[in-house]
């Protein structure tokens, strides 16, 4: 099979939501109709001892949340789909914006009793600033909710999204009997058993057909009737190159748990979303239909199986074909290098594979020498735009709490913070590290990992600062001037950069204004 061919078969896609909206467990639901599990992992209930395949992390099994991406690839109807599900819970925010540099469209997850809710909102206008393609599926309608027709307004008010449904609930709740699809022109049956029967698809093209009335009793079918009347009128009429632009989001109705739903947003899934599309370098645009391999880096992982200690870096291969036992050039290091065992995921699950083609995720056994944002090409310079980094804003104290330790509390800091968790700086005064994140969750998850990956052991002390910014100057003369006045206020990162930790604003202010040739920078990509 050629590259076309192989780019025409290919779907890479996010699930974003705030946390609790089923997001994972509507990915279950995707691999459980792909053929690639058996049975769903229930993703919260202690009683039950499987847990969600893309929930690996011994973390994430106890406290019934994702806290970082995993990569599932499974094919469905002659196309290979690749799902990246990430953390909902806003202190690993940054794990879910670097991923979604490495998927083609998003599924936007709502929960009907919550609505649109505060992470949900962050994540989409990631989505809309690249005009990433988003359907939006609007879950556990087995549940009381809000209504419909609100969920929809509330979507494109807070959201910023033109939306169209292509599938209407009928009832809720108690009262939820299915939906319409007006994709398919189907009644879908809703059975509360978690299976969805095909003798509970009924095609009604005519809605005037007495056999809806059969189906869900009058009165229900003279709803439906009126509320897909008023659709047709108010909301525009799908078509797939506006969903492509991103211009327009179609909306699907289910209950995930239930299994219900799912199918009719995989199968319109794999009709209208976007093979593998272009990407943006600081040279030039990548196309993936381009003959020569090229890929960047957008996450790292560390003991993905603790037994054997392995790191690995998630690549995405963005043009021509990525080969196994084939020397590629390591653009950051200037240093060719060759991977003897690239795999493929089914979340903690890896398989070596031969070839890899754009849109694909390959992970690559890690020794070291990758950090987020790097990039692999048969030789070209390139450097792939809009990966991004964060300024900590919570900071805490690392003290060993086990001194014969040190060296397991010291390799598993720095490989840790290689997966960009989170940032590790050294101070230039004393030598005591302090760990800054994003959110304060990501304290727990570190010192968990730390404790069940490395056998180290550690607690936080509190300190109080409000910024790190990293520092440079043309002036040595004036670097040297500002380290000798500001030693206490100094430290390393883990790339040996120098960074001033600001107690407050007004300290930041004053040490800007203090030294005016010295530059702070509020990302290390300076």
């Amino acid at each position: 099979m050629n590259l076309t061919d192989e780019l025409q078969k290919r779907k890479t896609f996010g699930i974003v939501s705030h946390p609790d909206a089923g997001k994972t467990t509507l990915t279950e639901k995707l691999l459980l109709f792909g053929g690639a599990i058996q049975e769903a992992g229930a993703v919260k209930s202690n009683k039950i001892k499987k847990h969600a395949t893309s929930d690996f992390m011994e973390i994430e099994k106890q406290r019934g949340i994702s806290v970082a991406t995993s990569v599932m690839a499974f094919e469905y109807r002659d196309k290979q789909i690749n799902i990246l599900d990430t953390p909902g819970h806003k202190d690993f925010a940054e794990d879910t914006y670097r991923t979604l540099t490495a998927v083609d469209s998003v599924i936007v997850v709502i929960d009907v009793a919550k609505g649109v809710e505060e992470q949900t909102e962050k994540l989409v206008k990631v989505c809309r600033m690249r005009n990433t393609p988003i359907i939006v599926f609007i879950n556990k309608l087995d549940r009381e909710g809000k209504d419909a027709f609100d969920l929809l307004d509330e979507v494109e008010t807070m959201l910023g999204l033109k939306v169209t449904p292509l599938s209407w609930p009928v009832g809720m709740g108690q009262r939820f009997q299915g939906v319409y699809s007006l994709y398919e022109q189907n009644l879908i049956l809703f059975s509360p058993h978690g299976k969805q029967e095909e003798e509970g698809i009924v095609k009604i093209t005519d809605l005037q057909d007495t056999l809806l009335d059969q189906k869900i009793g009058k009165r229900p079918a003279d709803e439906l009737r009126e509320e897909l009347h008023t659709i047709t009128s108010v909301y525009p009429e799908f078509h797939r190159e506006d969903y492509l632009k991103g211009a327009i989001c179609p909306v699907f109705f289910g209950s995930a748990v239930n299994n219900f739903g799912v199918r009719e947003l995989l199968d319109c899934f794999v009709d209208i979303a976007p093979p593998p599309l272009s990407r943006e370098t600081e040279e030039r645009i990548v196309k993936p239909d381009e003959p020569k391999f090229t890929g960047f880096v957008f996450k790292i992982h560390a003991n993905m199986d603790p037994k054997h200690r392995d790191r690995i870096a998630f690549l995405r291969v963005c043009s021509g074909v990525f080969r196994r036992n084939t020397n590629y050039l390591h653009v950051r290091q200037e240093k060719y290098m060759k991977f003897p065992n690239p795999t493929a995921f089914m979340a903690s699950k890896k398989s070596v594979i031969d070839e890899a083609y754009p849109g694909d995720i390959v992970g690559l056994y890690d020794s070291g020498n990758f950090k987020i944002g790097d990039t692999l090409t048969e030789g070209e310079v390139l450097h792939f735009k809009g990966i991004p980094s964060f300024s900590p804003e919570q900071f805490r104290f690392v003290n060993n709490t086990d001194p014969m330790k040190t060296k397991q509390l010291n390799k598993g800091l720095d490989q840790l913070m290689d997966e960009g968790v989170a940032q590790l700086f050294t101070k230039e005064d004393n030598g005591r590290k302090i760990v800054g994140t994003v959110g304060a969750l990501q304290f727990d998850v570190i010192q968990h990992r730390l404790k069940h990956e490395y056998g180290a052991s550690c607690n936080y002390e509190p300190v109080s600062l409000y910024k790190a910014c990293w520092v440079s100057s043309k002036d040595p003369a004036a670097m040297k001037e500002f380290i000798t006045r500001r030693k206490k206020d100094l430290a390393k990162d883990t790339d040996g950069k120098l960074v001033f930790l600001a107690e407050s604003a007004w300290t930041l202010k004053m040490a800007q204004e203090n030294h005016p040739d010295i530059e702070f920078h509020f990302t290390s990509e300076y």
